[in-house]
């Protein structure tokens, strides 16, 4: 139910190692924004990054004006032509039954036939999920797939990895486990850290604390340090989150998508306190113009667009949900995210890592690669 454009990679299986280019993968139709910020997005990113093509989901006549108003774009981006478009309200099942000639469906499958090297889309969360299990299938090792994101934070490398933040709210123990593998794989290829440290998101630190398949997680993850080629520090509470005690926080979808909101609302919520308290006089307005350069790096380093993009772990492919309402800069973002996942090769360590803990080796041997 899809046509695509011509361009030297549609239509056939890519070989990033072979050719050195990226193709990325890009649903067009399911941000609240609506096309034309996904279009400005991939501008940015192909400007910022000539290692990359695109090949664009979604219905041909309105998105083929808008990139005939880029240059930039020329030779770099391809349109696959999708009819049907998932909102925000679709249900899973019914994408899952009837959602083929979609633009999301048409996205995974590029990947899952070799035309992409990774995906990205704004739309649903939970029936993008569905379609990539769907089309992608898990890991082995994997009973539940979990989306991780970066959080600000005041370790060295600026960022923590918490997951899973969405994709399923239940997590057994074996999960956990597989969450921090899964973590510390997503988390050592993007910021070059030998040996992350991981906590288990609890209500207190103390080993005591807990709910029973959280105290088992403890020591499952505690037993697979070496296999996973981590340090496990132990529990951690929410004010850890953005701490520099630890790189990679493991919890269930549940807990960590109400983490994930919290912290959204809250960086919202103290920005437009800032904004009114600079407002409120000339006095007030004086200080905000003296601190201007200060605020301006602040504003940047917390700004969330900078890392939009939740990662879908677990699955045998690359998967980037961006945030359903991200702008032009966060669809970058997504892009340019998606674009580093694909050239690390993270997914065969992970892949490897996953079948050895699955099977519960106590004295497996750590896997000698150095990423």
């Amino acid at each position: 139910m899809t046509s695509t454009t011509e361009h030297p990679h549609a239509g056939e299986p890519v070989n990033g190692s072979a050719s050195g280019r990226i193709v990325i993968s890009v649903d067009a139709m399911g941000g609240d924004r609506g096309p034309s910020a996904v279009v400005e997005g991939c501008v940015q990113s192909l400007r910022a990054d000539p290692q990359i093509d695109i090949l664009l989901h979604g219905d041909k006549a309105a998105l083929e004006p808008l990139i005939a108003r880029e240059p930039a774009l020329a030779g770099r981006l391809s349109v696959a032509h999708a009819d049907g478009v998932v909102t925000m309200h679709d249900k899973p099942s019914h994408i899952m039954r009837h959602g083929k000639d979609t633009s999301m469906w048409s996205t995974i499958a590029a990947l899952k036939d070799g035309r992409g090297h990774a995906a990205v889309s704004c739309g649903n969360t939970g029936a993008l999920m569905a379609v990539s299990m769907l089309q992608l299938r898990r890991m082995e090792g994997v009973n539940r797939p979990a989306i991780a994101c970066l959080w600000p934070a005041r370790g060295r490398h600026g960022f923590n990895t918490m997951l899973d933040v969405g994709a399923d709210v239940k997590a057994e123990a074996e999960d956990l486990l597989a969450y921090a593998i899964m973590g510390v794989t997503y988390f050592r290829n993007g910021f070059g850290e030998p040996r992350p440290r991981v906590g288990l998101l609890n209500v207190g630190t103390e080993e005591h604390k807990g709910r029973a398949e959280i105290k088992a997680a403890h020591e499952l993850i505690a037993k697979h340090e070496e296999t996973g080629r981590y340090e496990f520090v132990g529990f951690v509470e929410g004010s850890d989150i953005p701490s520099d005690r630890v790189d990679v926080i493991v919890t269930d979808g549940f807990t960590g998508n109400i983490a994930l909101k919290t912290g959204e609302g809250t960086a919202k919520l103290i920005s437009d306190f800032l904004r009114e308290s600079f407002k409120s006089g000339p006095l007030a307005m004086l200080g905000a113009v003296l601190a201007r350069g200060a605020l301006k790096r602040l504003g940047t380093r917390i700004d969330p667009r900078r890392v939009n993009g939740g990662v879908f772990l677990g699955l045998n492919g690359t998967v980037v949900k961006s945030h359903g309402s991200a702008d032009a800069m966060g669809v970058a973002a997504a892009i340019g995210l998606a674009a580093k996942l694909a050239q690390s090769g993270y997914q065969g360590r992970m892949a490897e890592r996953l079948v050895i803990a699955a099977k519960t080796t106590q004295d497996a041997a750590p896997i000698g690669d150095s990423a």
